[in-house]
């Protein structure tokens, strides 16, 4: 087996931005299935494509697109509440992804980080508290944090102006195109990390 690595753009950079599920956290897969296992009690069907393509986005907005698409009136708040509840149950499993664990051990001290997430608050906590990474982390930007979903930059810029640093001067850490398009809006250099399937097939 081949360890991976992630080569990242010419720096040097002040603050590292991450978003966290896919990126620090491997939570795309204990993800899905929650979400197969709460959209499934509405009848609604999620393909797997879909829901990495639609990676960054805020729960709440899967599921307003999902009603609309599918033409159903799931009760929004509620489906995303047990969407939640059936992800911390598979918490335990959660691990991190060793390619992006491994920069954030290199530089934590040197430089302040950020996380830059689609998800909410609660579940970022529980997902970094569950890999002891929690304390890494000057500030949180979580979904209700901003107006402006990825692939909008609103997200990022306010990640730069909280740890006090330029955007040019920041690293983003990101999974989804979405991701990678907000940075470049943002006017902060990138690196990509490969999804799950990706990374299977790199494995030799």
């Amino acid at each position: 087996m081949t360890e991976r690595k992630l080569t990242l753009p010419p720096g040097p950079f002040a603050a590292y931005l991450f978003d966290c599920d896919g990126t620090i956290a491997d939570s795309m897969p204990l993800h899905y299935i929650a979400w197969k296992r709460a959209l499934g009690e509405w009848g609604c069907d999620f393909p797997e494509s879909t829901f990495y393509a639609w990676g960054g986005r805020p729960v709440v907005e899967i599921i307003r697109s999902l009603n609309e698409q599918h033409g159903l009136d799931m009760p929004i708040e509620a489906v995303a509440t047990r969407k939640e509840a059936l992800y911390y149950e598979a918490l335990p499993q959660l691990e991190a992804v060793p390619e992006v664990l491994e920069h954030i051990l290199a530089q934590h001290g040197r430089i302040p980080f950020a996380v830059v997430s689609g998800s909410t608050r609660e579940s970022v906590t529980e997902s970094l508290r569950t890999l002891r990474l929690l304390d890494r982390f000057e500030t949180l930007v979580c979904a209700g944090d901003y107006t402006n979903a990825k692939p909008h930059p609103e997200a990022f810029l306010l990640a730069a102006e909280r740890l006090g640093v330029a955007p040019e001067h920041c690293l983003v850490f990101e999974d989804t195109e979405m991701g990678i398009e907000a940075a470049t809006a943002a006017g902060m250099a990138s690196v990509r990390v490969l999804q799950p399937w990706e990374r299977s097939a790199v494995i030799v």
